[in-house]
């Protein structure tokens, strides 16, 4: 009984100091993330400040896997209140949260985004598939059998139906969901679907579908570092200006940043499709992801403007088929699914991903 009452007391005292520091030092909210997920939360945090007359957020732009880290460092004025992410919150982050008193969290979907592969609309046409992404530019790739460092240079040395330039690909840091997913949707997806023949060996040879995946994920994960590939920073802006500079270059980034310099730049196509809101809602446009914004419920009673900021982002005025965010490359959710992510975003529904 003795240990309940001071688990209340040290409960009560811990909200108290929240909300005593969060009212002396902060009447903003503080937001970390996704830099594909960046001109979204930017695009709601301007129509929040305008509606409500509220200090508009300060938004960072982290990259997915440094804002969850900075998301799960703990609750309190010093933390951010939400994080953006372009991929879903790994067990790993989940359990650092838990472990930092992080524990109320609302996961929160906000609609889909293909990873664009690009380059200058100077540039020739070029029509990729993703056994060709995945040997120009894993670290290792098979030859002749085994596993040995990335040896090709040119797109032709990976295709001869490709054209002889030199494989140049800016793209994002490890910190970045667009690099987990380009990862897992291209090297990943390649390599466990037995489209080379080495991995299709090496899938029968093991067998175990886990022994497999753990084959697969601690060889088939890595990025080349020899050159080709260029890491651009969170910035995918810069990966824009050096395209642009570049004919012979390619990005990758979301397709929200390629629909808004459409003036500047193409697409690629992979696979024979080109991305575009209704390929990448059909799924027929094989590298696309959700895209996620996760926010700290303890923070909700403290903050100013949290629950409107949430309500004004899962408004059918923003994610909506014709909301503002969908000008901007946002793919919308289908209209069932649209309004339960509404429901659980404004009533702060914990995730119980990792619970059940």
């Amino acid at each position: 009984m003795k240990r309940g009452i001071a688990a209340a007391i040290i409960a009560t005292a811990v909200g108290a100091g929240l909300a005593a520091t969060t009212a002396e030092a902060r009447d903003h909210l503080k937001i970390v993330g996704s830099s594909t997920v960046y001109p979204y939360a930017q695009a709601v945090a301007e129509e929040f400040a305008q509606k409500t007359g509220m200090k508009a957020p300060v938004l960072e732009s982290t990259g997915s896997g440094g804002g969850m880290k900075i998301f799960c460092a703990g609750v309190g004025e010093k933390h951010p209140d939400i994080t953006n992410a372009s991929r879903a919150m790994k067990r790993s982050e989940w359990d650092l949260c838990q472990k930092n008193g992080v524990k109320d969290i609302t996961e929160v979907l906000i609609g889909y985004d293909g990873l664009s592969i690009a380059h200058s609309r100077k540039a020739p046409e070029m029509d990729v598939t993703k056994v060709d992404l995945y040997k120009a530019l894993a670290k290792q790739v098979p030859v002749d059998g085994k596993l040995v460092d990335n040896p090709y240079r040119t797109w032709k040395d990976v295709n001869p139906k490709l054209p002889a330039i030199p494989i140049i690909v800016y793209g994002p840091p490890p910190t970045s969901g667009t690099r987990d997913a380009f990862v897992e949707l291209v090297f990943h997806d390649t390599c466990k679907q037995g489209a080379l023949p080495f991995w299709k060996k090496k899938k029968a040879e093991i067998g175990d579908k886990k022994a497999f995946k753990k084959f697969y994920k601690a060889n088939c994960s890595a990025m080349r570092t020899d050159g080709p590939f260029i890491e651009a920073g969170e910035n995918d802006n810069l990966i824009v200006q050096k395209l642009v500079a570049d004919d012979k270059a390619l990005g990758i980034f979301g397709y929200s940043f390629l629909y808004e310099n459409e003036d500047k730049l193409k697409a690629v196509k992979v696979d024979g499709v080109l991305p575009s809101q209704d390929t990448i809602a059909d799924g027929s446009y094989h590298i696309s992801r959700p895209l996620f914004f996760y926010t700290k419920n303890a923070h909700r009673r403290f903050i100013p403007g949290m629950n409107e900021y949430v309500a004004e982002f899962v408004s059918e005025d923003a994610f909506g088929p014709d909301g503002y965010l969908v000008e901007r490359g946002l793919v919308p959710l289908p209209d069932d699914k649209r309004e339960k992510v509404r429901n659980d975003a404004i009533n702060a529904v914990p995730m119980t991903r990792f619970t059940k």
